[in-house]
């Protein structure tokens, strides 16, 4: 060792490491102080509630189809599983967004994931973004129509219902920061959760439940669950299944620009601990509850196996205002994508100009006017989840996040039994994205035009899509 080299424990070194961390994001923090928007105001409390908000949706209503049609091991070890998976990826994609702070969203990420050919990942990946949220937005106005159907008994043709709907959605989605709808995040939550909470119980005191996909009660039997595989579900039936419980799972698209929003993105994994185990619970209850009163009856949402219709009503009500919600927390993240593009670092973006806002509102109104045409197309809820799950969920659940790793470890993948382990387990990752993206989009396509040759006609129908 050389005379005028200087010893540096390890302690000072991460409480280097730490400083240079922390000034970086007060840095940016501080370049924002004379604007008329400031983006970062985020705790992480209100974190944890957006993201929770997020999470606590329609789709989990979902998860008794997937587990009928997978049986109480499969459907728990799955569910669990992609939960540990879920949990693990995210942590990654924090440590990188650490480590990179001028990545405030899965674009920025996507350019330096690979350097070979940052501007073509870039635009990518924004285009990824663009049509995984706007397939989200679409899948909320489908849902949106579903509902009102319901409620009113059919009483308007299908199309005007998503139309209402998709202005509702434009009206919520004007703010242009996501600090107002932590607020709304708890609203949606809450009467979520009160849907859900329903659901279960009417489950529990129905004498029987009313319709299953091969046939109303009690045309299959009396109701039953599997341990094992229910019989042989088929490929395709087995594969939508898994994606439907992965789309529930997957929601790192929003990660970064979350963390670009907090006043000390440091704190993120506090609010990814305490969602995941929210999440398991929340899953796993839900799931094994609607799985044990309605076996092979079960529907997505397992709302529509109810029988009585009052009990459709009283629940499916409460999922209108997290279907608005949350296809506004999609929609504001799709819509600030392209505006960043439109007016880039102009006073425009941080400014109440009219330049500013006009070019916003109508980012805003073409965003919805898209996910319309697409609630018309895609003719089922176990469908949209499917293809979004194969499509995107991919690359931003999984592929994206294995190739993190490897940026983040290059230099020592191997250098001990831990790190050789931590990397076999990523490139597991890695082809189980690949897996979703090439088969899993196959079955997500062939279970769409398998509805068009059965019971959908064909698109943009006034023919009633209630429960």
């Amino acid at each position: 060792m050389h005379a005028d080299q200087t010893v540096i424990d390890p302690e000072t070194k991460q409480a280097q490491h730490d400083k240079v961390d922390v000034d970086a994001f007060t840095a940016l923090a501080i370049e924002e102080q004379d604007h008329d928007i400031k983006y970062r105001t985020l705790s992480w409390q209100k974190a944890t509630l957006l993201l929770f908000g997020e999470y606590v949706c329609l789709a989990i209503l979902a998860l008794a189809w997937s587990w009928s049609v997978l049986g109480w091991v499969c459907g728990f070890f799955i569910t669990f599983g992609l939960g540990i998976v879920t949990w693990y990826t995210s942590y990654i994609l924090w440590q990188f967004c650490m480590k990179h702070p001028e990545a405030r969203d899965i674009c920025d990420i996507a350019a330096i994931l690979f350097p070979s050919i940052p501007r073509i990942a870039f635009e990518l990946t924004g285009l990824m973004l663009l049509l995984n949220n706007i397939f989200l937005i679409g899948f909320h106005v489908f849902t949106g129509a579903k509902i009102f159907n319901t409620l009113s008994d059919s009483s308007i043709c299908t199309v005007g219902f998503q139309a209402v709907t998709a202005i509702i959605g434009v009206i919520v989605s004007l703010p242009r920061t996501l600090n107002h709808v932590s607020i709304m995040s708890v609203v949606s939550a809450i009467a979520m959760g009160i849907a859900i909470i329903l659901s279960m119980v009417y489950a529990g005191i129905e004498d029987h439940p009313f319709y299953g996909y091969g046939g109303n009660y009690p045309e299959l039997g009396e109701v039953k669950t599997s341990i094992g595989l229910p019989g042989a579900p088929g490929f395709v039936a087995g594969t939508n299944a898994v994606l439907n419980i992965t789309f529930l799972w997957i929601g790192q698209i929003l990660y970064p620009s979350f963390i670009a929003e907090m006043k000390r993105p440091q704190d993120f994994p506090k609010a990814l601990a305490s969602l995941t185990g929210l999440q398991l619970i929340l899953f796993s209850v839900t799931a094994a509850v609607g799985y044990y009163y309605n076996g092979q009856y079960a529907t997505a949402p397992i709302i529509g196996s109810l029988s009585e219709p009052w009990a459709k009503k009283s629940a499916f009500a409460f999922v209108l205002i997290p279907t608005v919600v949350i296809g506004t927390i999609y929609g504001n993240i799709a819509a600030k994508y392209i505006f960043k593009r439109i007016l880039g670092n102009s006073r425009h973006a941080h400014s109440h100009s009219v330049v500013g806002w006009g070019t916003w509102i109508a980012i805003d109104i073409f965003i919805w006017t898209v996910g319309f045409i697409l609630g018309n197309i895609i003719p089922s809820m176990g469908d949209f989840l499917g293809i979004m799950s194969a499509a995107f969920d991919s690359f931003f659940g999984f592929i994206f996040w294995a190739v993190a790793y490897w940026h983040l470890n290059k230099n020592r993948l191997w250098a001990d039994w831990k790190m050789t382990t931590m990397s076999i387990i990523n490139i597991i990752i890695f082809f189980l994205g690949l897996f979703m993206l090439g088969p899993g989009l196959y079955t997500s396509v062939d279970a769409i035009v398998t509805d068009y040759a059965g019971s959908v006609k064909k698109p943009f129908s006034c023919a009633s899509n209630a429960l």
